[in-house]
């Protein structure tokens, strides 16, 4: 499988998270990306590796791939929880989510 190409804002490398404390578990993220979120056991949405890894460590960040970048927006944008940050990673600021400026 080739390396797929990070989305960014000016060909920025971007990175997500989720803030768990606030998952409502309601899934929406899965629903729009569901190569990047899933749902666990425990009914708490967490980001995940290319390679299909769940990352279940507290701020786990994983990258945007490029394709995916208007999904992991709308999810951020959709959450019920606003719990979804996109973030540069090379100053890790945030430019979706509840935090963006």
């Amino acid at each position: 499988m080739g390396v797929q190409q990070e989305a960014g804002v000016g060909g920025e490398a971007l990175e997500v998270w989720i803030d768990q404390d606030l998952c409502t578990g309601d899934g929406i993220c899965a629903q729009y990306a569901p190569e990047v979120f899933e749902l666990d056991i425990d009914g708490l949405a967490y980001v995940k590796t290319p390679d299909d890894e769940l990352l279940q460590d507290k701020g786990a960040t994983a990258p945007v791939p490029l394709p995916l970048l208007a999904d992991v927006v709308d999810s951020a944008r959709e959450c019920p929880g606003d719990c979804i940050h996109v973030r540069r990673v090379s100053d890790r600021v945030e430019v979706h989510g509840p935090d963006a400026g």
